[in-house]
């Protein structure tokens, strides 16, 4: 087996470098999540379809931030609602 990789021109260190390894924690940990968020809204072909298909976070990316029904976000503001206290205060 290792005569192929050396016909091919590559070494086995060239598959498994330190690059392999970021790739594979980026993508473990995008996957985690958009599997976690299909889950909790009960998107069953979402979540086959991210445990299947290996895109390297893409697909996982594109869930997250574009298909999701709630969608994640990365930055947020507080939300504008009022508080029973400061209408009452207004009516008097």
């Amino acid at each position: 087996m290792m005569g192929n990789f050396q016909m091919m021109g590559w070494e086995r260190s060239d598959w498994f470098g330190p690059e392999f390894g970021l790739l594979f924690i980026w993508s473990l940990i995008w996957k985690g999540l958009a599997l976690w968020k299909s889950a909790r809204n009960d998107e069953r072909y979402w979540f086959v379809a991210l445990l299947l298909i290996n895109t390297a976070g893409i697909l996982e990316l594109l869930y997250l931030f574009v298909f999701a029904k709630n969608k994640l976000v990365l930055v947020s503001e507080p939300p504008l609602t009022k508080t029973r206290s400061s209408s009452k205060s207004k009516s008097k």
